[in-house]
């Protein structure tokens, strides 16, 4: 199998160089014979690409460990569950994912599309197969998956404690979906370019790839920060590591360009903008997978071979001038039929919208470089930590969410006063009374001082903070968006007379692109609610004999034993025990642990143990231990982050509401 996996590498290797240079000829001498080549080319690739994945999976099941790479990560104990996880639990692996989905999407798109965009095809099964090209010479050339060891140990070295957990089987491959989907609409953006079909039909086309790509890259980031917060043990789920950083950026742009695409279909404006957001969206997935595997940054998520970061910056590099000198050269052709009549009208507000996220991808990106650069140019890391992301992003983060529910309900062109009043009166109204109720509540939650020094004295005064902002902002969102299902259930009910669940129902599935984007921007609503419950975080951390108590909030834990455990002869667990009183009443045992691998003694595991509510979550850390059972915890009362999860769950019901597809009519 090991033969047959990298001999299917090499042959897909000169498949599609031999498709790239096909599909050029047979454009440009129009033989219809060369393209049909090309495109049964880019099948064969998919299926050699699968093959070799194929020989790649099946030796880790066998515990093949004459293979460099499944030695690595694998062991004889690792259960069957992680072991599969292992194929891309490092950087062999992992490329060798993403060309097999890079293949096999390619594939599904030459599927549909046999029968139109005859005229584009050809150029985008070139930039594809270019793309293929790279990332398989990366295998052949740097990252061989089936590089064989001089031996073969009798056991392997075991995947990272830090993987070894369930969000091993979800993130990852999430994270790549989203990533490598957004290849598609990048190539035919470029095959619009390239042959001057400059319409508005690739973005049709690619509409389905586009939704779903954010979807998936959604999700990962999503499961991501769930991961960190239960297996890291740090407290939180986003600490804005340059990693994290890679993944998040290419989301922030692709989500500018899903709303930027609605003004082009609607008013045939923003061609050139659209065109930047998709070759930058299609760029940033590079660039995070550069530097997550140059070397030039410090991660937990970092790979730690560093030869492929100069090929991933040679091709970051080629792309950014092909893609700019494309553009450039097609600018009259990209001009917009439309302007904008109002910076008052959902043109612009969208436009606003796309504005800030670009400005929070681009913020995010020079905190993820400045050390890099500072580095090189003076010699000194300068540390970008996350105060100041946090400083930056937060006042275009709260901008952000006041669109949010200006955007959808803001009349188009030029929105005149009777719509304004129509539409946000009783929201404004809402929200502001909704605010003063917060202010009501005790005055240091919502109230931060600000004084002012004079000579003899100083005057204190106490003004709203971000987090009373941030509720205020959310309660009127939110009542745009319930007011907005309201008012369509009843129209409907009164056309219709369907009773009112009937009508709801009904109004979504006749209009899922605009009723589910409300349900989307719900979820976000809700992870902005989550995400200010961390104003609020409290924490305590304390070293503890048996019988001794911590207390925090209205929380008291005593600590009652610490057990050794060892489920298996490479496994060791240490398992605290604490009885959690509220308001003198027993509500909890909380069991933190501490894993201790053979192979990984230097990389001890952390298992925290979470009480999770609406209201608050209790998180319980056991930082150290010595041998008379004295232990070190750290207790952290996390508030409202249930509601950061819940509105990731409501975000991917309303995604996949807008991809759900139409019903035929026959």
């Amino acid at each position: 199998m090991i033969e047959i996996g990298e001999f299917s590498i090499f042959i897909a290797f000169a498949v599609s160089i031999y498709a790239v240079i096909v599909s050029i000829m047979g454009t440009r001498r129009k033989r219809r014979e060369l393209l049909a080549s090309a495109e049964n080319a880019a099948y064969i690739v998919s299926a050699l690409v699968t093959v070799a994945s194929g020989a790649l999976m099946y030796a880790f099941v066998t515990r093949d460990f004459s293979i460099e790479y499944v030695y690595a990560y694998s062991s004889r104990d690792l259960p069957m569950f992680y072991t599969i996880s292992a194929f891309w639990g490092g950087q062999k692996g992992s490329l060798l994912l993403w060309e097999l989905l890079l293949s096999i999407f390619g594939s599904i798109v030459l599927l549909q599309n046999r029968h139109k965009n005859r005229k584009l095809i050809p150029y985008v099964i070139f930039t594809l197969m270019v793309i293929n090209t790279f990332f398989i010479g990366l295998m052949i050339f740097s990252s061989n998956p089936f590089e064989r060891l001089p031996s073969i140990p009798g056991d392997g070295r075991g995947l990272n404690p830090l993987l070894q957990n369930p969000g091993m089987i979800f993130h990852p491959p999430l994270l790549y979906l989203g990533y490598v989907g957004f290849t598609i609409p990048f190539a035919f953006a470029i095959g619009s370019l390239m042959c001057k079909e400059l319409s508005d039909t690739w973005i049709k086309t690619t509409r389905g790839w586009t939704i779903s790509s954010w979807f998936f890259l959604s999700l990962g980031n999503l499961s991501g920060a769930w991961w960190a917060y239960r297996v890291l043990g740090w407290g939180g789920y986003w600490a804005w590591d340059p990693v994290e950083n890679a993944s998040f950026m290419p989301w922030l742009v692709g989500t500018a360009y899903l709303h930027s695409v609605m003004i082009q279909e609607k008013k045939d404006m923003l061609k050139v903008w659209n065109m930047f957001l998709i070759v930058l969206t299609f760029i940033l997935t590079i660039f995070g997978t550069f530097i997550t595997r140059s070397g030039l940054i410090q991660s937990v998520h970092a790979f730690d071979e560093t030869t492929l970061g100069y090929y991933f910056l040679g091709f970051l590099c080629i792309t950014i001038l092909f893609s700019a000198v494309l553009i450039l050269d097609r600018l009259p052709m990209l001009k917009s039929k439309n302007e904008l009549d109002s910076f008052i009208s959902r043109e612009s507000s969208f436009l606003f919208n796309n504005l800030i996220l670009v400005g929070i991808a681009f913020a995010t990106f020079w905190g993820t470089i400045l050390p890099v650069i500072s580095e090189a140019v003076r010699g000194v890391k300068i540390t970008v930590s996350a105060p100041f992301y946090n400083k930056v992003n937060l006042p275009f983060g709260l901008l952000l969410l006041f669109l949010t529910g200006i955007c959808p309900l803001i009349a188009w062109r030029k929105a005149s006063l009777k719509n304004l009043r129509k539409n946000f009166l009783k929201p404004f109204i809402i929200s502001i009374l909704g605010g003063v109720i917060l202010l009501l509540l005790p005055s240091t939650f919502y109230l931060s001082p600000l004084t002012f020094p004079f000579h003899l004295s100083s005057f204190t005064f106490r003004l709203p903070n971000m987090a009373w902002i941030s509720f205020t902002l959310s309660i009127f969102v939110i009542t745009t968006i319930i007011s907005e299902f309201y008012k369509g259930t009843m129209v409907r009910k009164e056309m219709t007379g369907e009773n009112r669940f009937k009508s709801l129902f009904m109004l979504i599935s006749r209009n899922k692109r605009r009723y589910g984007g409300y349900i989307i921007h719900t979820g976000v609503v809700l992870m902005f609610i989550g995400i200010t419950g961390s104003y609020f975080t409290t924490e305590v951390e304390k070293t503890l004999k048996i019988g001794e108590s911590i207390s925090i909030m209205d929380y008291r834990l005593t600590y009652d034993d610490i057990k050794e455990n060892t489920p298996n002869p490479s496994k060791h667990e240490l398992i605290a025990t604490l009885s959690v009183e509220k308001n003198g009443k027993k509500i909890w045992t909380a069991r933190p642990e501490k894993e201790l691998f053979v192979n990984w003694e230097e990389q001890p595991s952390t298992i925290v143990d979470i009480r999770s509510s609406l209201k608050e979550d209790l998180y319980v850390i056991l930082g150290g231990f010595q041998e008379d059972s004295t232990a070190f915890f750290k207790v952290i009362v996390n508030p409202l982050v249930k509601w950061l999860w819940i509105g990731g769950i409501i975000i991917s019901v309303g995604t996949l509401i807008v991809m759900w597809p139409d019903r035929k009519v026959s």
